[in-house]
């Protein structure tokens, strides 16, 4: 069924940066929709509310000295949204047009709206090993983020796997924190740049085992106690005793809907305008992880979801709407 009506702003994704560009689009009376987005075949692990969904204790969200929850975090931006009158529908979209204004946008349940201007949050996803034994101790030692989750492992020994910027982020970071971290590489060198290859090979709380592979996460009813590393060259396989594994093979943004309509980096991150959230196409804004590589915090998605809603109104007051 398909009710088509003219909204001043559309917000397709949810997460930090979808919810407060929601609640600020509708404390200026925009009456905002957003499409919180959901499971699909190729990605089952997306839930509307982003990657803090599939998150336990929040410790570094301000305004929570206690820590809460992501799932709690995430229903209590959808609230607030609601309360200043978003309209939320628990879908993705499936089908964009923005050949020409009004804006055209579909969602599963073939509900449709024609919208004067668009908010794109729909974020990224960690790319995972797809190991035995990950799934189960997500959350329970196995991260992708050792900026959201380093202060849990503090005094202990931790993994980390990759060998690019990001792996040699997390690893520097962790090294603060824990006891001892191993760097897991598939090869004998690094992908890195060389200034943070040099900051790993220099620090003695890292260690490096190259040309080896992940095999399986092994832990108890309490979580993660280690993980089976195998050597590539030889074929030999280890068990290594750690309490923490820290994913670091990048991310993907959720740009699929875009491909060939607005403008990417590189890494597939939708470009925006310097210190702006506008895309390549007028009407049209991107905030969150969608086009954030470098951040990719909470709090620096729900800044982004603020400066997309301030864009929006005054791009709609520029067009005098």
């Amino acid at each position: 069924m398909s009710q088509e009506k003219i909204n001043k702003v559309t917000i397709i994704g949810s997460g930090p940066a979808g919810y407060t560009a929601a609640i600020y689009a509708a404390r200026a009376n925009l009456e905002p929709v957003v499409f919180a987005g959901g499971p699909t075949l190729d990605h089952p692990q997306r839930v509307p509310g982003g990657q803090l969904m599939v998150t336990t204790d929040v410790e570094n969200y301000p305004g929570f000295p206690d820590a809460i929850t992501g799932p709690e975090l995430m229903e209590r931006f959808q609230k607030q949204a609601e309360r200043f009158g978003t309209t939320i529908h628990m879908e993705n979209v499936t089908k964009i047009d923005f050949s020409s204004r009004p804006f055209f946008i579909q969602g599963e349940s073939g509900i449709s709206y024609r919208s004067e201007s668009v908010i794109i949050a729909t974020g990224a996803t960690a790319k995972w090993l797809g190991v035995k034994g990950e799934d189960t101790y997500k959350n329970r030692g196995v991260s992708a983020c050792a900026t959201c989750d380093g202060a849990f492992f503090k005094k202990q020994d931790v993994l980390v796997v990759g060998g690019g910027d990001t792996a040699m982020e997390e690893a520097t970071y962790l090294a603060k924190i824990v006891q001892h971290v191993t760097l897991i590489h598939r090869r004998d060198s690094l992908r890195a740049s060389k200034v943070m290859q040099e900051r790993v090979l220099n620090n003695p709380k890292i260690s490096i085992l190259w040309n080896s592979a992940v095999e399986e996460v092994v832990g108890d009813a309490k979580g993660m106690n280690g993980a089976v590393v195998r050597n590539l060259k030889s074929g030999d396989s280890q068990l290594l005793k750690a309490t923490g594994l820290f994913v670091a093979i990048g991310h993907t943004p959720n740009t699929e809907l875009f491909q060939g309509i607005l403008e990417t980096h590189q890494g597939g991150y939708l470009k925006t305008h310097p210190g702006s959230t506008r895309t390549n196409i007028e009407g049209v804004f991107a905030c969150g992880d969608v086009q954030d590589s470098y951040y990719r915090q909470a709090i620096t998605a729900a800044g982004t979801g603020c400066m997309a809603a301030i864009d929006t109104e005054r791009w709609l007051i520029e067009q005098g709407e």
